[in-house]
């Protein structure tokens, strides 16, 4: 019988898409989702930021028994995208308990620097 893994409510509060790079690597951030159940994961995101409002209710789908790395350059509301060089935070709410990792290349400079955190999770 399955157990569930993970939880339903993650946040990741230091969010930036680096502007610039250098060399064949493009800065960019990911989060990474682990769906441990057979069935699939609803998963929305709101993207929060200093000086405007959010960016609510932007839908992605995680196949059950797998994982996907979801560049937020790609998460888009109303055709729009997370704008590059704005700090920004995200809050995620799954409809079925998740594991979330988040991930940043900066390649702004000649040496890389990759970061990974596991993601806050609200049980």
């Amino acid at each position: 019988m399955y157990q569930a893994r993970g939880e339903k409510h993650w946040f990741i509060p230091d969010g930036y898409i680096p502007p610039d790079s250098t060399g064949a690597l493009t800065s960019h951030e990911s989060v990474c989702v682990l769906n441990c159940s057979t069935e699939e994961a609803l998963i929305r995101f709101t993207i929060f930021f200093e000086d405007r409002e959010p960016m609510e209710d932007i839908l992605v789908v995680v196949q059950g028994r797998r994982t996907k790395h979801i560049r937020t350059s790609s998460l888009m509301k109303d055709g729009a995208p997370i704008p590059v060089g704005v700090p920004y935070a995200i809050e995620l709410f799954s409809d079925i308990p998740i594991i979330v990792q988040y991930s940043r290349l900066d390649s702004t400079q000649a040496e890389n620097t990759l970061m990974s955190t596991m993601a806050y999770p609200l049980k």
